[in-house]
């Protein structure tokens, strides 16, 4: 009977799964995929909870090392036309009523219908000022910058009552006073409000009595939407005092 010949070096005796310590395959300490990149902790990706569409939602958008300080005008101007091609996309179940962009993340208040579409305005927004940062970061470094520009997925928190409302107002739009920001330099220490905010729309200063702020010349403020929950029109006037031009918001709990 004929005999088949075998290739040269196969003659042992079939290897195991996990019987090769240092080779492929098997179990082994360090196999398989990383459950996490390096760095700060990562979110969990459970599925998001039901959203009311009465509750307004703070969302936390955290940005690469890489893509370096997002207080400057060119990154400013990528978040804002950003801004500019979701309202133009038109998605009425999604709206941003306030935002600020402070040195690595950025803070969003948000109304949904749901949470289908929270979830699609805001990967939307994500996906057309990640493409915008990288044409920034580009330019500023002369070497081309594709990838990731948002390190995880972004943090939300509905917002529930009265005090919890006004909270993240001075949260958000205040948030540049809690970080020293406002001490950043000359132009800063005279500002009232924060040029990297909503906060020159915002008409519930106890400064202003309802006056709104004249624009400084050649300024292109945020595109933000009307608020239609009750919560952001005014119920959060019953959370706590005026909110304050000055105030230092405190953590958010």
């Amino acid at each position: 009977m004929a005999k088949q010949l075998g290739l040269p070096g196969t003659e042992g005796a079939p290897r195991r799964a996990g019987g090769n310590t240092t080779g492929h395959g098997g179990k082994r300490p360090g196999a398989g995929r990383k459950r996490a990149r390096p760095g700060r902790a990562r979110g969990t990706h459970r599925a998001r909870p039901f959203h009311d569409r009465r509750l307004p939602v703070h969302v936390v958008l955290r940005v690469t090392p890489e893509v370096g300080r997002l207080r400057r005008h060119k990154a400013y101007a990528a978040v804002r036309l950003a801004m500019v091609a979701l309202v133009l996309a038109g998605r009425p179940g999604f709206r941003v009523v306030h935002l600020s962009i402070q040195r690595h993340h950025i803070h969003l208040l948000c109304e949904a219908d749901d949470r289908t579409t929270l979830a699609n305005g805001v990967r939307t927004l994500c996906i057309s000022a990640a493409k915008r940062l990288n044409r920034a970061v580009t330019i500023a470094g002369g070497r081309p910058r594709t990838g990731r520009v948002f390190s995880d997925r972004y943090h939300a928190t509905a917002i529930a009552t009265p005090r919890q409302a006004r909270h993240a107002l001075a949260y958000v739009l205040n948030n540049w006073r809690r970080h020293r920001e406002d001490h950043a330099g000359v132009g800063e220490r005279r500002a009232l409000v924060d040029r990297y905010s909503s906060g020159i729309a915002f008409g519930g200063w106890a400064e202003r009595d309802g006056v709104p702020f004249a624009w400084p010349p050649r300024f292109e403020p945020m595109p933000i939407a009307a608020p239609q929950t009750w919560l952001m029109k005014g119920g959060w006037k019953r959370g706590g005092p005026p909110l304050s031009l000055w105030e230092r918001p405190g953590p958010l709990v």
